[in-house]
């Protein structure tokens, strides 16, 4: 327990060792602590841009910090300001949601919302004036990259916000209008009358064949509403014939990559000029800021063959800056352990990593006590479909949840709705030894650290890390803590806090919890024993890793490499000897977790 101790110290100092700062560039993907935050709901820095440089009520301006669905003044100042805080939890890298200009509110009378989260883009090139400026974005990814911190933006290909309107069926709602029913060959259908001679369909990618698509009424007849008409930037946003203009996906089939993203704007990225002109814009944003990733929103909706193409401009480009480790993950939404499902985007579409949605899944039902351990197993059984195999499984981003699905503490409560608080404690924080131990590349949801409790997923799992005015987030009994959302949330005494920092520390100190190969040891069908064996890329070393998901105390023996002698304990208490060559008896306690390295 000791060295556990003088991890927290150390992560608690706030100051980046000098040869982590001069080496971050050099730092594989794989070795990061990712920490997940929305500028808006983390810190205010600068009360003075909280609405944005608009005048009028929150319609106008987004800004209503007591609600839950509009800007609450968070920016790039309060992200700078709280570096010390996100270096002491163990954070290498910081990716937050998108800080383009987006459109401020949208939405249909009665249910408008803010752009608060940054997926309603207008202007590609421009951070949004309720965040800051272009110049706040490079002091504040300055400031990380000084204490060797990288920088990843969530970034958004597959639509823009919602400006386009339809002339036809807004009673029905704008569904979704079919190529089969509506080719891009005939306006509203294929009675109608011709347009576009010549195109060839949009599966030909040539700029020649695209230049043939003039009329993009061949479903709908898009509209730009008055006012409008050059609200995005750059400037070849604002014509309709760069869209998809099929109306609402209903998110099955063909309406997924071609139909709007609940209204959004649906580019249409087989179109050459949109790859390049998506290619010209995040280019920059590699060249002018020397950020180190993407993640990618909506990846899955999405042609492959635009991503075929971005992926190795992007590479390009960062390896020009030199940036020769630029992390890029895409988010496909699989709400399931399918690591086929997951694998198929790193070969169809060539992506590097996708977010790891099975882990999440295995997670959040193991520790819960809904499933067994017998997830991770399948989980990992799956590595092998990747593309790269079970080294590229090492490069994905693991989470145990976010701000679409709703926060990791919020299953493992509504799962065990009868648990103390310290059980829940001791849930949540089995759940995040997991996360930083076992292979992928750990992800911390902001406000975690924190015990939040969301309510339920999107905006009621956005609450605020500076003082909250929102009723929703106040009610909530925050876990390991008396605190509310009512007052700032940046405790670095508080439990979650302090287990994540060690564990994050002793990630960084033992290469095989990076960079190892993962063995299986033992798993179980109900709630119970997860063990498993990783190993040092450079030595071969071995680390095993217990878990007990069950609320009783077990012991087992685990099959170990018969090269492993001895055993120190890096967490919890470990043999020092094994039960006999290639065994170690193992007791853990209920909900717990023991960390044993092989000597070397």
């Amino acid at each position: 327990m000791s060295l556990i101790a003088s991890v927290i110290a150390l992560s608690l100092a706030g100051t980046a060792p000098a040869a982590a700062v001069e080496d971050y560039r050099q730092r594989p993907a794989t070795d990061e602590v990712i920490y997940f935050v929305l500028p808006d709901r983390f810190e205010n820095g600068d009360p003075q841009n909280d609405r944005g440089g608009l005048e009028g009520d929150r319609l106008a301006t987004g800004y209503d910090p007591s609600a839950k669905g509009f800007f609450h003044g968070g920016d790039l100042a309060g992200l700078t300001k709280r570096l010390d805080y996100i270096e002491g939890l163990g954070a290498t890298a910081i990716w937050f949601a998108p800080i383009f200009k987006n459109k401020p509110v949208q939405g249909p009378k009665g249910e408008e919302s803010a752009g608060y989260h940054g997926y309603w883009v207008t202007d590609f090139t421009s951070v949004d004036p309720h965040f800051g400026t272009n110049e706040e974005f490079k002091a504040f990814v300055d400031a990380a990259h000084a204490r060797g911190m990288k920088v990843y933006m969530d970034i958004i290909a597959n639509h823009t916000a919602d400006v386009i309107r339809y002339k036809e069926d807004a009673a029905r709602g704008f569904r979704y209008r079919s190529l089969a029913d509506y080719p891009f060959s005939r306006r509203g259908g294929p009675e109608g009358p011709a347009i576009n001679p010549g195109f060839a369909g949009d599966h030909v990618a040539t700029a020649e064949n695209w230049k043939k698509l003039t009329d993009p009424a061949f479903a709908y007849t898009p509209v730009v509403p008055k006012g409008e008409e050059r609200v995005k930037v750059p400037a070849w946003l604002n014509d309709p014939v760069y869209y998809h203009n099929r109306g609402n996906s209903d998110w099955v089939g063909e309406s997924a990559l071609y139909g709007d993203f609940s209204g959004l704007d649906d580019l249409a990225t087989e179109d050459p000029r949109v790859v390049q002109g998506f290619i010209d814009i995040y280019g920059r944003w590699i060249d002018d800021f020397g950020i180190d990733g993407f993640r990618i929103d909506t990846a899955k909706h999405v042609n492959p063959e635009f991503w075929q193409a971005f992926v190795p401009a992007m590479q390009a480009r960062a390896k020009a800056r030199g940036i020769p480790n630029f992390h890029i993950f895409g988010e496909v939404y699989v709400d399931a352990v399918d690591p086929g499902a997951l694998a198929w985007y790193t070969h169809a579409a060539d992506l590097p990593a996708v977010l790891d949605f099975g882990f999440a899944r295995a997670a959040i039902d193991a520790v819960s006590g809904t499933k067994g351990t017998d997830q991770f197993a399948k989980l990992f059984d799956g590595d092998l479909l990747y593309k790269g195999g079970a080294g590229a499984a090492l490069e994905l981003p693991t989470f145990l949840g976010n701000h679409d699905m709703g926060r990791f503490s919020m299953f493992v409560k509504a799962a065990n709705p009868g648990a103390s608080e310290a059980e829940l404690l001791q849930r949540v924080m089995l759940g995040h030894a997991m996360l930083l131990t076992l292979r992928g590349v750990p992800t911390i949801y902001y406000g975690d650290e924190q015990g939040f409790v969301s309510d339920d997923k999107d905006q009621l799992a956005r609450e605020d890390m500076f003082a909250s005015t929102v009723a929703a987030y106040n009610d909530n009994d925050l876990i390991g803590s008396n605190a509310t959302t009512a007052a700032a949330n940046f405790d670095p005494a508080h439990p979650l806090y302090r287990h994540i920092a060690a564990l994050s520390q002793l990630r960084r100190k033992t290469p095989a919890l990076s960079r190892g190969t993962t063995k299986v040891r033992a798993f179980a069908e109900k709630p119970g024993l997860l063990a498993v064996s990783r190993f040092d890329p450079e030595t071969g070393r071995e680390v095993l890793l217990a878990f007990n998901t069950s609320a009783a105390p077990l012991a087992a023996n685990i099959a170990i490499n018969v090269k492993s002698t001895a055993f120190t304990a890096l967490h919890g208490d470990c043999p020092v000897t094994p039960a006999a060559p290639g065994s170690l008896h193992l007791s853990l306690p209920a909900l717990g977790t023991i960390i044993c390295q092989a000597s070397e």
